[in-house]
Parts: C-alpha cells; sequence; structure tokens
C-alpha cells in the first residue's frame, strides 16, 4: 500500500510542473507579443519611399531655381541693352529735330518767297504782255510745281463718303493751301465732282475773290456733304463748258480720291474739244488735280483710273498732278 501511494504522488507533481511550464511560456508570449515585426519592416519601407519623393521634389526646386535665375539675369541683360539703343535713338532724335527746325525756317522763308513771286506774277500787266510777248514765262511762275498765273480759280472736289470719312480734314487744311497761293483773284467758284455749287446763288457765274469768301469757303466745305458718285467727269465738264472763256485764265483745281468710270479715253476727248488752246498752243483752262490716299493701303482699278485719268488731264491741260503719300 506504501509503494502504490508512493509512485501516483510522483506522477501527479510531475504533470503540475509541466502545466505550469506550458503556461508560464504561453504567458510570457503573450505579454512580448505587442508589435508584429511585419509591421514594422512596412514603415521603414514607406518612410524611405517618401524620403526618396521628397528629395527629387527638393532637386527639381533647385533646377527650378537656377532657371528662373539664369532667366532673370538674361532679361536684365536684354533691358541694359534696349537702354542702350533708347538713349542712341533719342540722340538721333534730338539731332532730327534741330534738322527739322532748321527745315520749318527754310521752308517759311520759302512760303514767303513764293507768294511774293505768285503776286508779282498776278500783278502782269496788259501792257507787260505786250512788251514781253505772250510767249515770255518767268523762272518764277510755278509754286510747288504747280502754275499760279490764272485769274480765276475752281474748285472740283469729290464728296463721296471714302473721302469724307478718311481724307477731308487734309481736303479742308489743301484748300486752305492753295488759296494761299494766290494773293489775289478776279473770281472763285467751288462746286463738288458732281457739278453741284457750294453756294447755289452765285451757279454760273464767279464770285469776287475777299477775305470773308475765303473765310466762308473753309468754314462752309467743313460740314459740305452733298451726294457724289465718286467720278470727278461731271465737275470737270460741267466747270469747263460753264466758265470756259477764251479772254480768261482759268486753272481747275480737282481734289479725289478714286474714278468710277469706265473709259479715260473718252474723257479726255470730251475736255480736249471743250477747251480748245490759243494761237500759242497754251490751254486757256488749266486742270489741276490731287489724289488723296484713301484706298492707298488697298489700291484697286479705280484708284489706279484716278491717276491715270488725272495725269493725262493735267498733262494735256497744262497743269499738275500730285499725288499724296500721307496724311499730312
Amino acid at each position: 500500500m506504501r509503494k502504490r501511494r508512493g509512485i501516483e504522488e510522483f506522477s501527479v507533481s510531475f504533470l503540475d510542473v509541466i502545466c505550469c511550464g506550458f503556461g508560464a511560456i504561453i504567458l510570457l508570449l503573450m505579454i512580448t507579443k505587442t508589435v508584429q515585426p511585419i509591421l514594422l519592416e512596412k514603415s521603414n519601407i514607406n518612410m524611405q519611399g517618401q524620403v526618396a519623393q521628397r528629395e527629387n521634389a527638393l532637386f527639381e526646386i533647385r533646377g527650378q531655381i537656377a532657371e528662373l535665375r539664369r532667366q532673370v539675369n538674361d532679361e536684365r541683360a536684354d533691358l541694359a541693352q534696349k537702354l542702350d539703343e533708347l538713349a542712341e535713338l533719342q540722340q538721333q532724335l534730338a539731332i532730327i529735330l534741330g534738322q527739322f527746325d532748321n527745315l520749318s525756317e527754310a521752308q517759311q522763308e520759302i512760303s514767303t518767297e513764293n507768294l511774293q513771286l505768285a503776286s508779282a506774277k498776278q500783278s502782269l500787266t496788259d501792257e507787260m504782255q505786250r512788251l514781253l510777248g505772250l510767249d515770255f514765262k518767268r523762272d518764277s511762275g510755278l509754286v510747288g510745281g504747280i502754275a499760279v498765273d490764272s485769274e480765276y480759280i475752281i474748285f472740283v472736289i469729290d464728296t463721296s463718303g471714302s473721302m469724307q470719312s478718311v481724307a477731308w480734314p487734309q481736303v479742308v487744311r489743301k484748300v486752305s493751301e492753295t488759296l494761299a497761293i494766290y494773293p489775289g483773284v478776279k473770281g472763285i467758284q467751288v462746286m463738288n465732282d458732281m457739278g453741284d455749287y457750294m453756294f447755289t446763288r452765285y451757279a454760273g457765274q464767279w464770285i469776287e475773290d475777299t477775305p470773308a469768301l475765303r473765310n466762308s469757303i473753309i468754314q462752309t466745305l467743313q460740314t459740305w456733304a452733298p451726294f457724289s458718285n465718286s467720278s470727278p467727269v461731271e465737275g470737270i465738264t460741267a466747270a469747263i463748258n460753264t466758265y470756259y472763256d477764251p479772254d480768261k485764265r482759268i486753272s481747275i483745281y480737282v481734289f479725289g480720291d478714286d474714278y468710277t468710270g469706265n473709259s479715260i479715253e473718252d474723257v479726255v476727248e470730251a475736255v480736249d474739244r471743250v477747251n480748245l488752246a490759243d494761237e500759242s498752243g497754251r490751254r486757256r483752262v488749266r486742270i489741276h488735280a490731287v489724289g488723296f490716299p484713301v484706298y492707298l493701303d488697298q489700291p484697286n482699278a479705280r484708284v489706279y483710273r484716278f491717276a491715270a485719268l488725272m495725269r493725262e488731264l493735267a498733262f494735256r491741260n497744262d497743269g499738275t498732278f500730285v499725288g499724296l503719300a500721307e496724311y499730312q
């Protein structure tokens, strides 16, 4: 009985020890297992990727800063070059302005002399003509390339929309300048390219030249806008048919920008039949023309026909054609 009891006591103690050992191991594992190694490894990998991205972004920003600095330096160099060019241009402008002032003074002196020459030309009496002869010509017979020996002047002005909208201030100025080269004439008349009179009460007759009349012409011209077909033919033929006189020296001034007609030759021949030459071969009516650059930047056939027509009429009728290249 004692031996059996001894064996049972030994077996129970051994099992208790084994169970306690296993329990201690399990408890130890539960206490020490706080963070899984896999999670720590993933976190380290993610941090390294973010650091690499930040370094790449830093390098890119540094590259952009270097490029911007290079651009700033280039802009500074360009600015310095532009400032040097501007200083040089300002110096050239000062020289040109000085030359222009000298030229303006010279032109004023020339204009005064031209007016004196024009006045002397117009003061030529019949007795002087008889003594000097009909073929006698003074060297001062031209002002700006235009003969100013006429006693009567007629303006034939294109009043079309193109002239009114673009060239009208210049037209008013050129009419005033034309009147200025004639210190005094025996008669003046103004009509548009259709033959319509500016002052209808004086239709078919000459208007006496007075300072008041000249002022009235300039003032009325600023707002004068009768209908026009952009062709000077009607006004020219009406002026010649109405005012032609073999005993009068007449000049017609045609202001326009284009010609809407078809035949230049027909117009030239019609004027030749009316404006006959005297014994010396001189036409009694001079035809001068001024072409305005309304369509100069968009030339068309009408502009070319106007220039061709007026050049031929001026040539055949002892006149001058002036084509303006700009508004001045």
